[in-house]
């Protein structure tokens, strides 16, 4: 499976090294010395890391054969992607890869189906599951553990504890506002 993780910014100094807009939680594994990477567009690539380094907080990568800010420039915005094994799975026992999670069937514990995971919003404060409902409607579900309660890969499911009002339909919340 091919995941993109980084896209080359501006030339960094004048001995070909870029700076990079890391797009993956595990930089010091897909970005580090000696990493072969594909490209898109891929008559850029594919690409060797030669070298990574840390500069004011930004990851600066030089690729072999580019050897100067000319050839290095060239390369701006073009995106790095990682051949990566679908069944590989991140160290932590709690911690998924966003294509893990992708597709998966959201439902409450008690069974009833909510949608199904169409995107997942990374956020500063936390991650969201944007979830397609059965009609066509999306929902946000915060990815924090007081509502996700299990994730079941083998079975493709998403089992969620809804606070009140993150679920409900607009006319059931309406209708329990307007009783006495």
């Amino acid at each position: 499976m091919q995941l993109v993780v980084a896209r080359i910014g501006r030339a960094h100094g004048i001995k070909g090294e870029v700076t990079v807009e890391v797009r993956t939680d595990e930089p010091e594994l897909r970005l580090g010395p000696g990493a072969v990477l594909t490209t898109d567009p891929a008559d850029a690539g594919p690409l060797t890391i030669e070298t990574g380094r840390v500069h004011s907080g930004r990851l600066l990568l030089r690729f072999e054969g580019v050897s100067d800010r000319s050839a290095a420039e060239a390369l701006r915005n073009t995106l790095l992607i990682a051949e990566i094994d679908p069944e590989e799975l991140p160290e932590g026992e709690d911690e998924y890869y966003d294509h893990q999670l992708m597709d998966l069937d959201v439902v409450t514990a008690d069974g009833t189906e909510v949608g199904r995971i169409t995107e997942i919003s990374h956020l500063p404060s936390q991650d969201l599951f944007i979830v397609e409902r059965p009609d066509g409607s999306e929902v946000l579900i915060p990815f924090v553990e007081e509502i996700v309660t299990e994730i079941d890969l083998e079975e493709q499911k998403a089992v969620i504890n809804p606070p009140p009002g993150l679920i409900d339909d607009r006319a059931e919340i309406a209708s329990s506002r307007e009783e006495p």
